[in-house]
């Protein structure tokens, strides 16, 4: 591994003591896991993998891994953020014995301000509008008055919480979708279910009962608090990834990535019946083609909708798996 990037020899003894201190590496050619799992039992509270040429020509996307998957850029930093007294010799010498390299002269640190995290980015969350009929509101914020019409679908959401808020375009996507679609008295099926947003809006809409299904035990614990937020968790069953199929919805989105839509098409449309709606999002322009041959055995002529450079396919499942 080579660390290209070097910064002057640390020298804390001017850096009053604040909440956090981070470390930031600049990290090449493997060794990712390694440095990452020495960070962690060097104290490291959390250790982010960020795109070390984010902002830049050689700026590279990333999507959301599958599941077992590792993202790696060409280049990445790491930051990793300790407790205000970290012993910084500690966490290199550490960092060293465990990767063989030497850090002691390498990487930076800096002075963190305590803060509430998980909301820091609240103030850009302001309530937005899907479609005719739905709002994803913060739960904290007025209703806007369009939000008070009789048939509005208010879904009050969390983003210390969540785990998509509205604001992608492949949620954009799947929840305009389900505006236009009749769920009164129906069931629905959210693959990939994150925050929970698809399901509890479709709740909201008028569907008699929703099933979430994720990989992520914290996404089904946040889908919970959000149901219990929007008063649904009576109606909204959550259940962890690779359950064998049983509900036999009415409708059934997935808003994952194009990898696993591909590799589960046959596990994703056994959650619907025979003339259940479909939809599926998290797709590039050139996969679609791919997504939709995958699908094509249950889902035939699937519609192709874009937005902000993402697809959505929609149709119905014609023959049940």
């Amino acid at each position: 591994m080579s660390l290209p990037w070097v910064a002057p020899a640390i020298d804390r003894s001017d850096i009053p003591l604040m909440a956090y201190c981070e470390l930031v590496l600049r990290v090449s050619d493997g060794g990712l896991e390694q440095l990452e799992a020495a960070l962690e039992s060097a104290g490291a509270l959390s250790v982010t993998v960020l795109d070390a040429d984010a902002g830049t020509d050689r700026e590279q996307p990333m999507l959301e891994p599958g599941v077992g998957e590792t993202p790696l850029w060409s280049a990445v930093e790491l930051h990793a953020l300790f407790d205000a007294n970290v012993d910084a010799d500690r966490v290199m010498r550490v960092c060293s014995d465990a990767t063989g390299m030497d850090l002691s002269t390498t990487g930076a640190w800096r002075e963190v301000p305590d803060q509430a995290w998980e909301r820091v980015w609240m103030e850009d969350f302001k309530p937005m509008q899907f479609g005719a009929r739905i709002f994803i509101v913060p739960g904290e914020h007025e209703l806007p008055a369009a939000a008070r019409a009789p048939d509005a679908a208010v879904v009050l959401l969390d983003p210390g919480l969540a785990f998509g808020t509205g604001t992608h375009p492949t949620t954009a996507l799947c929840l305009e979708w389900l505006d236009s679609l009749d769920l009164r008295g129906g069931s629905v099926v959210d693959v990939g279910c994150g925050s929970g947003i698809l399901a509890i809006a479709a709740l909201k809409l008028g569907a008699a009962r929703a099933v979430g299904i994720d990989h992520d035990p914290q996404a089904l614990l946040a889908s919970r608090d959000n149901a219990i937020r929007n008063d649904v968790a009576d109606r909204l069953e959550l259940i962890a990834a690779g359950a064998t199929p049983h509900a036999g919805g009415d409708v059934v989105v997935a808003n994952i990535l194009a990898g696993t839509l591909i590799e589960h098409a046959a596990a994703i449309v056994a959650w619907g019946r025979a003339g259940a709606f479909f939809a599926c999002s998290g797709i590039l322009p050139d996969q679609a083609e791919e997504v939709a041959a995958a699908f094509a055995p249950w889902c035939e002529a699937l519609e192709r909708h874009e937005r902000d450079g993402w697809i959505r396919l929609t149709g119905c499942i014609l023959r049940a798996v």
